[in-house]
């Protein structure tokens, strides 16, 4: 857990761009990065920078993570 950004490009090795629509992005992890809200892995990540979102909620346990700009949602 940490209160570093999280940088997608730092990771970029370690996660596949699923959808990318401008203000949202959605990542694939394939290299079981750690969440930096819990420190589990996590399976996928929605980065939003919309000041509202909507969307259905994952199937299992997720994090969020707001930073100044953006909000970023793990799922695990």
């Amino acid at each position: 857990m940490t209160d570093e950004r999280f940088d997608v490009h730092d990771h970029r090795h370690a996660l596949k761009l699923r959808k990318d629509t401008g203000d949202t992005q959605f990542w694939e992890n394939r290299k079981a990065l750690d969440c930096p809200a819990c420190g589990d892995a996590f399976s996928d990540l929605l980065i939003s920078e919309k000041r509202n979102n909507s969307f259905n909620s994952p199937d299992g346990r997720f994090c969020v993570v707001r930073e100044s700009d953006r909000i970023l949602l793990f799922t695990h």
